[in-house]
């Protein structure tokens, strides 16, 4: 928690780490990630029910411990006196006995009601803020509560959105192909996954003591993630010869990994294989894990803005554009906290550039696959249009076309994944073919 508030940690990062680091393992392990990860989405509600049981604004580490002390009363089934006990027990030793006088006292008065007996009380009043009121009950902040319901279309489905996005998300595991399989997979203890044939879940444990995973031949990677690098290999295009892909911004290399095991060794559905894959980040280290994912891939540091390739040159191009990352809230807890509506405009310029630079890349008769894992519609369909709508050589096709594993996927062309429809992140995806 301090290191999320202080160094900007990525708790998916660091959490895990540390966890191997202390020989934390199974259930303990479990429950340190409840705690942490719990706590950090749940900020704005816990926040909003300390400042109603104290007297003063606390300290950065005993608010910390507060609101650890908080999730464990509220939304976990920890005993209140063993929650209350080990919270006062943190703050005394780190920070004193003073301190642990006044966390006692907030902590037995946020035990005093349940989480629904809180929320009438620090919530706004549905009726005169329905927005602000959704923002503090699920722990959202309120900008991004109105950029959901844009995006949804309305409000029929935007207490499920935020609810799932409170959720623990289950570890999901690519098989690349022609390098492991589901069933080696499933062996290792995962559940085949629902869309992607290359996806299993793993419903505990460390994905990393898992043989093909430390092989890279699997990968953590979320299925929407999966479907729509998938995707773009099942568009047909007409090329005699070896095919020349592209992954434009492809570090750290999850969608690239996918890519070039398919480009290499075909898949069922789609590609036949028999492709070769260039794959580029504008960051060296990027390009190195992506180097290090791949195995037939020609990796390269260079910035998809000032391409340091040819025009017209590829057949297919991911473009996995940098975004505010707003459909992968499940699994990055403090994203929501962290991220500001002012970097939306300055995100979208670059969005803009990159997705020109790509339709430039591929040749006549080639196909884009603009992906973000966001669903503000200033990131995708505005982007998309803008872009489209300054060219007259391009021919959106239906991405929901070359997905028909999935339902639910919004009215086209686009395909909108959503973590209450599909258990995945709310990645999108647009297919943009240039005109011969």
């Amino acid at each position: 928690m301090r290191a999320v508030d202080e160094r900007d940690a990525y708790a998916n990062l660091l959490l895990p780490r540390l966890l191997r680091e202390r020989g934390i393992k199974g259930r303990d392990a479990a429950l340190a990630t409840e705690l942490a990860y719990g706590t950090l989405r749940g900020l704005g509600t816990y926040d909003a029910i300390i400042e109603m049981c104290s007297d003063r604004t606390p300290d950065p580490d005993v608010r910390d411990a507060l609101r650890l002390g908080a999730h464990q009363l509220l939304r976990m089934r920890v005993p209140p006196h063993a929650a209350v006990g080990t919270t006062v027990d943190l703050v005394r030793l780190r920070v004193g006995p003073g301190a642990a006088k006044f966390a006692n006292a907030v902590l037995r008065k946020i035990a005093s009601r349940a989480l629904e007996d809180w929320l009438p009380i620090v919530a706004p009043d549905a009726a005169d803020d329905p927005v602000g009121h959704l923002a503090v009950s699920y722990g959202h902040p309120r900008w991004i509560v109105s950029a959901f319901r844009d995006a949804l279309g309305g409000d029929d489905e935007l207490t499920d959105l935020l609810d799932a996005d409170n959720a623990r998300p289950l570890v999901t595991l690519v098989a690349r192909p022609g390098r492991s399989s589901v069933k080696e997979l499933e062996d290792a203890g995962a559940i085949p996954g629902r869309y992607s044939p290359y996806a299993a879940y793993l419903p505990e444990g460390d994905p990393g003591r898992i043989d093909a995973v430390a092989g890279t031949r699997a990968a953590v990677q979320d299925e929407a993630s999966q479907l729509v690098a998938l995707a773009l290999t099942r568009v047909p295009v007409q090329r005699e010869g070896e095919e020349l892909w592209l992954d434009m911004c492809a570090g750290p290399g999850g969608k690239a990994g996918l890519l070039d095991a398919v480009a290499t060794h075909g898949d069922p559905s789609g590609f036949p294989g028999g492709a070769r894959l260039v794959a580029a980040d504008v960051q060296y280290h990027r390009a190195r894990l992506v180097w290090q994912t791949t195995r037939h891939a020609s990796v390269v540091t260079a910035d998809g803005t000032e391409p340091a390739w040819r025009p017209g040159v590829f057949d297919r191009v991911m473009l996995d554009a940098p975004c505010t990352g707003l459909g992968a809230l499940r699994r990055r807890p403090e994203a929501r906290w962290r991220r500001d509506p002012s970097g939306i405009a300055e995100l979208g310029r670059l969005q803009r550039r990159l997705l020109g630079a790509a339709l430039d890349a591929v040749r006549p008769g080639g196909v884009v696959a603009y992906v973000t894992c966001s669903p503000h519609l200033a990131e995708t369909r505005v982007v998309v249009g803008d872009v489209t709508g300054r060219r007259d050589d391009v021919e959106q096709l239906d991405a929901r076309d070359y997905l028909p594993e999935v339902d639910g996927l919004g009215d086209g062309p686009y395909a909108q994944f959503w973590p209450h429809r599909h258990g995945t992140d709310a990645m999108f995806l647009a297919l943009l073919r240039r005109r011969s």
